[in-house]
């Protein structure tokens, strides 16, 4: 089993790929597999949150991508920016994780905030896609990674 304990402060070329959701890329410990199949433990730094395109380096020098994994999420879409915004106010105003770019907003599927954002105006689809939430002001991880955890 190949064991992770630092996150690349410069993307490398992975030599491997690391698939994982969203709630998988928050976990500082870890036991998954590779997209290969091969196992892997992740021992990070504690409020790491990983994200598409982060290399990782296995104690025995393997260079890991990471890659956000297709996920059941509800991408609204509305053609004025404003109604946008709005509907990614209230979904943060629930302290729900979202993803937003030009013409939609993304979060994990939920019935009821389906409901509210449609109730604002915007058209919810259902779908399985890679989910990337903003990182927020304070950004997400430090880059600082050493042995010690």
């Amino acid at each position: 089993m190949l064991k992770v304990y630092e996150i690349l402060k410069s993307p490398e070329r992975p030599q491997k790929k690391l698939a994982l959701a969203f709630e998988q890329r928050q976990k500082s410990r870890l036991k998954t597999s590779l997209t290969d199949g091969t196992e892997v433990a992740l021992f990070l730094e504690r409020g790491v949150i990983l994200r598409d395109g982060d290399c990782l380096k296995s104690e025995d020098g393997i260079v890991i991508g990471v890659k956000a994994a297709p996920e059941p999420v509800s991408t609204a879409h509305h053609d004025s920016m404003l109604q946008i915004a709005k509907a990614a106010y209230h979904l943060g105003n629930r302290h729900v994780q979202v993803q937003i770019n030009q013409g939609w907003v993304r979060y994990s599927q939920d019935h009821v905030l389906d409901q509210m954002v449609t109730g604002l105006g915007l058209k919810v689809e259902r779908e399985v896609a890679p989910f990337e939430p903003e990182a927020g002001a304070y950004g997400t991880h430090s880059h600082s990674h050493g042995e010690s955890l």
